[in-house]
């Protein structure tokens, strides 16, 4: 069994099923996306994001096949999510990579 690289965070917000149908919504566009009330996966070229809505925040589980494209993933999707929260003035994401 293929382990790929994951790495994680959450933004802080109470808008976090806002921001999620957001991205979704915007990603679609150009890639597979799948999406329910709570959660959705945005399937990047570099990488997989997997969101989930919580009451506090948005977390966010970035997957690539090697570090390079986790990297990528991960930028995509913040830099998407930084512009889309600008009225809360966000700072940038702190990221978990998994051991």
């Amino acid at each position: 069994m293929l382990i790929m690289p994951t790495s994680t965070t959450t933004f802080p917000t109470p808008n976090s099923g806002r921001y999620l149908a957001q991205l979704c919504k915007h990603f679609a566009h150009k890639v597979e996306v799948s999406q329910d009330d709570n959660a959705g996966v945005v399937t990047l070229p570099p990488g997989r994001a997997e969101l989930q809505a919580e009451p506090d925040g948005l977390l966010i589980r970035a997957v690539g096949p090697d570090a390079e494209s986790l990297n990528r993933a991960k930028q995509v999707i913040e830099s998407h999510l930084l512009r889309f929260a600008f009225r809360e003035e966000p700072q940038p994401l702190v990221w978990e990579d998994a051991a």
